[in-house]
């Protein structure tokens, strides 16, 4: 039996970085991944590197086909990098193969060929989320119904295509879609769009959405699905309604259900996250869990705080946890992006404080008429008694980069009066920050 200071259970971003970390560290180290077209974790593969370059060749309204080959391209490049990143190292061993535990040192490797164990003094688990499916009669195994794996995969673009749930996954592939030409429905079961925006930002982001021609349906009630002709039926109480390819985007869950945890004495909640405390240890002493497989925020960028905060655990002062997080920004990349950080102006309003929010149309933006993209809403929420930045949406082009300006502020515990006052290039949208904290009564 192979023996190892560490085995690391998942090719995904805090993973592959402890990895590296460690081997740094002269550690002898094992990091197993099931499947050899998941080097580099989700974001590289099938997560946000392939959409985020589709996104991008849709806006530019690059042919299907051959924004298909780029895609396929560039995550070709990523992943034979982040794999040979670890693998040409002497004292990492690349295990492909999937992973379950014998006990909480002890690990079973399943391989076409037979099983290997392996022995760690700690181990760490990484295997990310998988797609939920809902239980729809006839969702399973129907042709032409795919998660958003199987999308990435199409050679051909759809004309018509249904996307069962309308929740950040779904908006991102129904822009990107019906700006490749698609028609584009959404079917969400919700009576309420996109719950966790503010409604005037929803809406924008709703009427953004049937600009582009996607319909939208809310109460949806898909009874089953079947498949006729080589189309996919979808059966609701309002009659059948036909497309040519089904998106499930329902959300993700922890990829925990092949793991046999319990043998490793690794507690999980209701939904089969991994239970750890604010350092990312679970309920045995040797084992750490990072990212998705977590149930938390469901972000590379929080999985890479995940590894900061274990390396710390393991060279430095141990101080560094989770609890130290504060207001995780995040982007929904349609066309134009969502990004927000903070709280809504409805959860600001429920704490008590005391808020002053405004609002500037990107109308107002010259950026954005040079741009010609003239779509979507700043908003910002305000403390009114001590001046600080509570929250802020932005619905417009380069919202993912603007976003980080805020956060920055925002974590600085500087006044909102910082960004009134900034000195920005021109012309840019982040300079827009300048005009919409301007309208801030003092």
């Amino acid at each position: 039996m192979n023996q190892y200071q560490a085995i690391i259970i998942g090719f995904g971003k805090a993973g592959k970085t402890l990895a590296a970390a460690l081997a740094q560290k002269g550690w002898q180290v094992a990091i197993i991944e099931q499947s050899n077209t998941m080097y580099g974790g989700t974001c590289i593969n099938i997560g946000c590197i392939p959409t985020k370059t589709l996104v991008h060749d849709a806006e530019l309204q690059h042919d299907f086909a051959a924004a298909m080959q780029r895609k396929a391209s560039v995550v070709s490049f990523l992943r034979d990098k982040n794999f040979h990143n670890l693998a040409d190292l002497d004292n990492v061993d690349v295990i492909e193969g999937r992973a379950e535990f014998i006990d909480n040192h002890t690990v079973r490797v399943i391989q076409p060929t037979g099983t290997l164990e392996v022995r760690g003094e700690k181990i760490f688990i990484n295997t990310g989320a998988q797609s939920i499916i809902p239980d729809i009669a006839g969702l399973s195994g129907t042709p032409g119904v795919f998660d958003s794996t199987g999308l990435l995969n199409l050679t051909q673009r759809p004309q018509r295509l249904g996307i069962l749930g309308g929740g950040y996954i779904g908006l991102e592939f129904a822009s990107m879609f019906a700006n490749f030409g698609s028609q584009v429905t959404i079917f969400e079961a919700a009576p309420l769009f996109l719950p966790r925006e503010d409604r005037d930002i929803a809406e924008a982001i709703a009427q953004i959405l049937r600009d582009q021609g996607v319909e939208l349906i809310l109460n949806a009630n898909v009874q089953s699905v079947s498949s006729h002709d080589g189309m996919v039926q979808l059966q609701t109480p309002e009659g059948l309604r036909t497309v040519d390819a089904l998106l499930v985007a329902s959300g993700r869950k922890p990829a925990t259900e092949h793991l046999q945890l319990k043998n490793a004495g690794v507690d999980v909640n209701e939904r089969g996250g991994i239970i750890v405390n604010k350092y990312l240890r679970t309920s045995a002493d040797n084992i750490w869990a990072m990212g998705d497989v977590t149930g938390g925020l469901q972000f590379t960028y929080v999985s890479l705080d995940d590894f900061r905060i274990v390396r710390d655990s393991l060279f430095g002062e141990g101080l560094r946890n989770s609890g130290d997080r504060q207001n995780v920004p995040y982007s929904v990349f349609m066309t134009p992006p969502l990004s927000r950080v903070g709280m809504s102006e409805e959860q600001a309003r429920a704490s008590g404080a005391m808020v002053q929010v405004v609002t500037l149309p990107v109308a107002a933006i010259p950026r954005a008429r040079v741009m010609d993209d003239t779509r979507g809403v700043l908003k910002a929420v305000i403390d009114v008694n001590t001046q600080r930045i509570l929250g802020v949406s932005l619905l417009c082009a380069d919202s993912h980069e603007m976003i980080n300006i805020v956060k920055t502020v925002m974590d600085a515990g500087l006044p909102y009066t910082v960004l009134r006052d900034q000195i920005f290039t021109h012309p840019t949208m982040s300079e827009s920050l300048n005009d919409l904290f301007s309208l801030i009564k003092s």
